[in-house]
């Protein structure tokens, strides 16, 4: 598609006179060639028209733009800064009827709230809350203790090894209960790297785009929340092996671990999904996972 006739964003920021904030976490991509590239990652096998896009952090608007530049329906977007607010109502005005802007906290606002048509989540994430948006958004997923998502699939722009530890496999450097937690419910990609001098400002660390889709099943039976436990528990003191890992929330983990027919001498970084899983479902069957 054709670009927009929408001003550079460059300048749009020094016309508004805008700055990053670091308490947002906040860097910018201006380049709407990298914005764009990120839409057409959101695709995937699917169609941008065929769904609504939550966005969170949008700031001036570049991969707002490059979204709605590569025909995303409709897209809401949750902007904490009221600085940003007059540039995005702009492109609001240059994309009518496809813009929605919500000014708020994205970690107190759940996507249901936003819109009840199927939905991807495409962002640009604030560094300092990435990572609980992402939990938040998994545990959304469960619906009467059922895993329903409702949303397409989800491509996030985070650091570098953030998005490694969401794609990390067993028994690599970045595995750990991330890991475990988002490739249990969904299948990861870690689609491609953006170089920081993309972002104005540069941030000191490179940046990576992860790509999740979600399972139809989780991957292996497991309660959530005994599953959350065990692995916080696992990975927490990770030079641990597992039978001291456990103890604080299994009164014999040697006996938990003999059951499932894993090494008690093992760390936690060489199991894999249906290993935790099968201990989690041991776990809860014998101390009801101590909830």
């Amino acid at each position: 598609m054709a670009d927009d006739a929408l001003p550079p964003l460059r300048d749009v920021i020094n016309r508004h006179g805008l700055r990053a904030d670091k308490k947002f976490g906040q860097n910018f991509i201006l380049d709407l060639n990298v914005t764009r590239r990120i839409a057409r990652q959101a695709m995937g096998t699917g169609e941008l028209t065929d769904c609504d896009i939550i966005e969170v952090g949008p700031g001036p608007g570049g991969l707002t733009r490059g979204l709605l530049m590569e025909g995303a329906r409709r897209v809401h977007a949750i902007e904490a800064d009221p600085r940003f607010i007059p540039a995005l109502e702009e492109i609001a005005a240059a994309y009518p009827d496809r813009l929605n802007i919500i000014e708020g906290d994205a970690l107190a606002i759940a996507p249901a709230q936003v819109t009840q048509a199927p939905y991807r989540i495409v962002s640009n994430l604030p560094y300092n809350i990435g990572t609980a948006l992402l939990t938040q958004w998994l545990d959304g997923g469960w619906q009467d203790g059922k895993w329903q998502p409702n949303f397409l699939s989800m491509t996030l722009m985070f650091q570098k090894e953030v998005a490694q530890r969401i794609t990390a496999a067993p028994g690599e450097k970045h595995y750990g209960r991330l890991a475990v937690l988002a490739n249990w419910l969904c299948d990861t990609e870690l689609a491609f790297e953006v170089d920081p001098q993309v972002f104005v400002p540069p941030p000191k660390v490179t940046s990576a785009t992860a790509q999740l889709t979600p399972r139809a099943a989780p991957a292996a039976q497991a309660d959530p929340t005994v599953l959350a436990k065990l692995t916080a528990a696992a990975f927490g003191q990770r030079r641990k092996m597992l039978r001291a890992a456990l103890k604080q929330i299994c009164s014999d983990p040697s006996a938990l671990l003999a059951e499932a027919g894993i090494d008690e001498t093992a760390r936690a970084e060489v199991l894999g999904i249906e290993d935790f899983c099968a201990l989690a479902r041991l776990l809860a069957s014998r101390e009801g996972g101590n909830q």
